[in-house]
């Protein structure tokens, strides 16, 4: 499988409905033991390899508004990525998984228990987002979605109302 597809057809789902889709596709279940490898493939190499995306730490100093991370993804990965890109600090006790609700993008749930949390309404928040099923998310939600994109996903993105850019620096004037 290329890159490419995995990112268009994976990106800001849940790994249950990922697993159904390769499971889809090969036309067989996938092994029993194929989850707890994975995790601990990703674990490993996001612990390693993992870096932060270019500007984010200068944009986090340029943000005074309060900010969090609401993901898909399982608390557990969420910290070690925050941790392993030097983030972790900046989001102490601001973290909401897609896990500990029990729904996943393009539903916006995530989005919505994070707001609540926060004390906003969704329509007082921004998400930045990477991904179509969080566009998708953000926007049936009522929340303001702004899409990281890169040239091939952007016209994606737009379609699905989301306002568009390709580097952090550039966010800290659109968010004005």
């Amino acid at each position: 499988m290329e890159m490419e597809y995995a990112l268009e057809n994976f990106a800001g789902k849940s790994l249950k409905d990922i697993f159904e889709h390769i499971e889809d596709l090969i036309k067989r279940e996938l092994p029993d033991h194929f989850e707890k490898e994975y995790r601990e493939r990703t674990f490993n190499a996001f612990k390693t390899e993992l870096k932060p995306i270019k500007g984010i730490h200068n944009l986090l100093d340029k943000i005074s508004i309060p900010y969090c991370v609401a993901s898909s993804g399982p608390l557990e990965k969420i910290i070690l990525n925050l941790s392993t890109t030097d983030l972790i600090e900046r989001f102490e006790n601001r973290i909401f998984s897609s896990y500990e609700i029990g729904s996943w993008k393009p539903n916006p749930e995530i989005f919505e228990y994070a707001a609540k949390k926060m004390g906003y309404e969704p329509g007082e928040c921004a998400v930045i987002e990477d991904s179509i099923a969080g566009i998708r998310a953000a926007k049936k939600g009522g929340f303001d979605p702004f899409g990281y994109a890169n040239q091939k996903n952007k016209p994606d993105f737009e379609r699905e109302g989301a306002i568009t850019f390709f580097e952090m620096e550039s966010l800290i004037e659109l968010l004005d």
